[in-house]
């Protein structure tokens, strides 16, 4: 696979706290001219990155419930459908991490099923598992999960857990959700190497601060 058809399966994202108006920016110009398939941002600065990227491929992507996912259903479904009405496309929500722990699965399953119902066909919608904290059986379990209520992706990280994604998890996430729904990976790919592992192993998206960086070949040592 090329760097040109790695570049369409990024999601460039920016997500720290201290992010300014200036970097989401040229994150935008960077998508462009790169053509990423997104820029991901905080709620924050939709409606910034929607003017960025009118007339333009590159797709707007948000955040619900992050980095904790410790919202209620009814906050996240809000946060969904005020991002889509500020332009956004793609909204990749962060599960109740403690309601999987605590085997609470009516609760997850309310909690992904609020973001699906409340993007209602106008965004696409990726669930963040955050692998770094889940079981296998609980990996497994939450992807069959997002795949019956609907969801659009399964991904595994937000880059602010303990750990990024793994072959091995993209691996079993692609084996639990099949051919049709998308498995992202986003968390410690630092390299046109690590994209192309990850590819390989099943991930159809991409998620990395650093993407001009890993396209361009520069090492990445830091960062998510």
């Amino acid at each position: 696979m090329d760097k040109n058809k790695i570049a369409n399966m990024i999601d460039h994202t920016v997500l720290k706290a201290d992010t300014l108006k200036e970097d989401v920016i040229l994150k935008c110009q960077e998508a462009k001219e790169y053509n990423f398939a997104s820029v991901c941002i905080n709620p924050t600065f939709v409606s910034l990155v929607n003017k960025e990227l009118e007339g333009t491929p590159v797709k707007v992507c948000t955040v619900i419930g992050f980095p904790l996912g410790n919202n209620t259903a009814e906050t996240k479904a809000f946060e969904t459908k005020n991002a889509i009405k500020k332009g956004a496309d793609e909204v990749d929500m962060v599960i109740n991490i403690g309601a999987v722990k605590s085997e609470a699965w009516d609760v997850v399953r309310e909690d992904i099923s609020a973001v699906v119902k409340a993007a209602e066909g106008k965004a696409i919608v990726k669930v963040i598992i955050e692998t770094c904290y889940l079981t296998q059986e609980e990996k497994r379990k939450v992807c069959k999960i997002a795949k019956e209520v609907g969801a659009d992706f399964v991904k595994t990280s937000t880059g602010f857990g303990s750990g990024g994604a793994t072959v091995e998890d993209i691996t079993l996430m692609r084996e639990v959700v099949g051919e049709k729904l998308g498995v992202k990976a986003s968390g410690g790919v630092r390299s046109i190497e690590d994209a192309q592992a990850m590819i390989e192993a099943g991930a159809t998206r991409i998620g990395a601060s650093s993407g001009v960086k890993i396209i361009d070949g520069i090492e990445v040592t830091e960062g998510y």
